[in-house]
């Protein structure tokens, strides 16, 4: 198979759509909470969560659970660094970068609580701040429909 490569700062159609698999799909987590991606680029990710039944907390019936908050920033932390890493190794074929995805894993999550995640939809975005060649360091944001920041987080994920 021939790998064209994707203009600078762009990924290729088959490395986003394999990533997406994985992350929608594959990661029966992010499927059950509805996790979506909708903008991948080196420097940035997007994801957007609809409020389900399953997403509200026991106690409070309109408020998303501060489990899967954290559990949706830590994803998108995750993803953040895939596409850190797919940038980084743009000469490598999709498939053997989207292989790296199997040796991500989570050292280190924080997660601050500024609002109540109340709404209809929320948005999620992450950065890579740094990547290293064995750890990297994000930045994350939870979002309401309207833009309000309700929690902030920062993670570090192994990525031997």
């Amino acid at each position: 198979m021939t790998h064209t490569a994707a203009p600078a700062g762009e990924f290729e159609p088959e490395f986003i759509a394999g990533l997406k698999t994985i992350f929608e799909e594959k990661i029966a987590f992010n499927r059950v909470i509805g996790l979506k991606i909708i903008s991948m680029r080196p420097e940035q990710v997007t994801g957007r969560i609809e409020m389900r039944h399953e997403l509200v907390g026991h106690y409070a019936h309109n408020r998303v659970h501060g489990g899967v908050i954290s559990a949706g920033l830590d994803a998108m932390g995750g993803l953040a660094v895939m596409a850190a890493i797919g940038a980084r190794h743009m000469d490598e074929p999709p498939a053997q970068r989207l292989h790296r995805f199997a040796k991500l894993g989570t050292i280190d999550l924080r997660i601050d609580y500024l609002r109540p995640g109340i709404g209809e939809r929320f948005e999620l975005r992450a950065e890579v701040l740094r990547l290293g060649s064995r750890v990297a360091s994000t930045r994350m944001e939870f979002l309401g429909a309207d833009g309000r920041l309700l929690s902030v987080g920062a993670g570090a994920y192994i990525v031997s």
